[in-house]
């Protein structure tokens, strides 16, 4: 046996063994990780307003806490103002609920010339299989439904916590970071920090402005079916539907026709068609252009990083991948070389000229380019040889 030999296949086990426990260690606290991600983007949302109250002369924990204090107040608000008009609409719903139910049977009865009454049909209900076992199933379920509710209590409040030193210390983070790398190296790292700031601040700024018009939409179409609370309503569907991603506007959606419904059971009907083609319009025609201004991105890439967020993270991902992928894309832009383009009509979609060699057409975008020399000479590249385009400084 080789005398490396031993000692090779030791420290093939010990990689081995680092690498399983890395593993091992990286899923049990990945939990921990996306939420110190999402802290870290919304310190990243919020940095404009600490810095410029910081500015002013004000500490910088200080500004940071009235930042959270002001979101914090205005979300409290906004639950308690919902939680109530939600209430009131569930009392009206269960002691109208026997007029719904005649409306409908009345209805079924003369559409399908059926003979069903209100208490057979409510007999039936109550003596079901199908209700005892969700009965059952519900009893059973509140103690994970309490847990649940608990674990998320806890996520938002590490995700706050984690948020609140991100920006309140934002600038002992950077001299921390800054502090481990070379003079180049800490302009990179702060360039990419303040790129990061304004594309998270222009991603949030989009998603406010859909908000708004998604908001306007639906209280158009509340105000015309004559729905109640229809403010509460546009700025519930407007919020719901752009800050949680994927199903937020089914999500948002569901409460405006639950509350259509005590009015005119036909007008959820409406809502959810609206819901539906609104959606719509928000994904191909709305979202993509306002995404793409705000976070200069295409918005086929925009589409694209959404959907890889959302496979590789989950909702998470897919609120933050547009804001992460714009930054990398801004900071690397800085690092690409481009060059002019050559003067060819296939640039601009057009064909090249029926009949005309290929020989003359280059020849007239390279004049055009300023580089003519050596092609077709004696000393030169021949019809063989492609010439480098030049480029720009």
């Amino acid at each position: 046996m080789p005398a490396w030999l031993p000692r090779a296949m030791v420290l093939a086990l010990a990689l081995y063994a680092c690498y399983r426990l890395g593993s091992w260690a990286f899923d049990q606290l990945i939990g921990l990780l996306i939420n110190v991600l999402i802290a870290f983007f919304l310190a990243l949302a919020i940095e404009p307003a600490v810095s410029r109250m910081s500015a002013r002369g004000m500490r910088r924990g200080l500004a940071t806490f009235l930042v959270f204090l002001a979101v914090l107040i205005a979300g409290v608000g906004f639950v308690v103002l919902l939680g109530s008009m939600l209430a009131g609409q569930i009392v009206d719903m269960v002691e109208e609920f026997p007029k719904y139910l005649d409306s409908v049977i009345n209805w079924v009865n003369q559409t399908f010339h059926t003979d069903l009454s209100r208490v057979e049909v409510q007999d039936s209900l109550l003596h079901s299989d199908w209700l005892q076992k969700y009965v059952q199933n519900s009893a059973t379920g509140v103690l994970d439904i309490s847990t649940t509710v608990l674990g998320g209590l806890f996520r938002l409040l590490t995700i706050f916590l984690f948020s609140f030193y991100f920006a309140a210390d934002g600038p002992r983070l950077r001299r921390a970071l800054c502090s481990v790398l070379p003079p180049a190296r800490q302009a990179e790292v702060l360039r990419a920090w303040e790129i990061a700031v304004d594309k998270t601040g222009g991603y949030l700024y989009s998603r406010g402005l859909m908000a708004l018009i998604s908001g306007i939409a639906h209280y158009v179409l509340l105000v015309i079916l004559g729905v109640p609370y229809a403010p509460a309503l546009a700025v519930w569907v407007g919020l719901v539907s752009q800050f949680i991603p994927t199903i937020g506007t089914y999500l948002a959606g569901a409460l405006p026709m639950l509350i259509a419904f005590t009015v005119d059971p036909w007008y959820a009907v409406w809502v959810l068609g609206f819901v539906v083609v609104y959606q719509q319009f928000e994904n191909y025609a709305l979202q993509p252009k306002l995404t793409s201004k705000t976070v200069d991105i295409h918005p086929a890439v925009a589409f694209g990083s959404v959907i890889a967020g959302t496979a590789l993270m989950g909702a998470v991902g897919a609120l933050i991948a547009i804001p992460a992928v714009a930054t990398l894309q801004a900071f690397l832009g800085a690092y690409v070389k481009r060059y002019d383009v050559t003067d060819d009509p296939r640039m601009h979609g057009r064909g090249r000229r029926r009949g005309e060699p290929v020989l003359t057409r280059l020849r007239r975008s390279w004049r055009a380019s300023g580089s003519d020399e050596g092609y077709g000479s004696e000393g030169g590249q021949g019809a063989v040889g492609e010439p480098e385009v030049p480029g720009r400084a």
